[in-house]
């Protein structure tokens, strides 16, 4: 159960409609989350580590991301983040 990441052009992103998904913001923090629906993100801005048993990441901005259903993770916030994200 890892978490996926790649760096997706813009076009790629455009056709995929990721500027459409809703933004999520969130200021310097570490925090647990679970996540119980497959979700994809687009990292717009700040930096974060992000821990599990399976991975250790750091995303910035341009990181296109998709965590599984399932997953358990350490989310900790470097710099604000701001995300475009849609859950499955």
């Amino acid at each position: 159960m890892r978490i996926e990441i790649e760096r997706p052009d813009q076009e790629e992103l455009e056709d995929a409609g990721v500027f459409d998904w809703p933004v999520w913001e969130h200021d310097e923090d570490k925090f647990d989350w679970y996540y119980d629906k497959t979700e994809h993100c687009y990292i717009i801005e700040g930096e974060a580590n992000i821990v599990s048993e399976f991975d250790t990441l750091t995303v910035r901005p341009g990181d296109y991301l998709i965590f599984p259903a399932g997953l358990e993770c350490v989310w900790d916030i470097q710099s604000k983040i701001k995300k475009h994200h849609s859950f499955e």
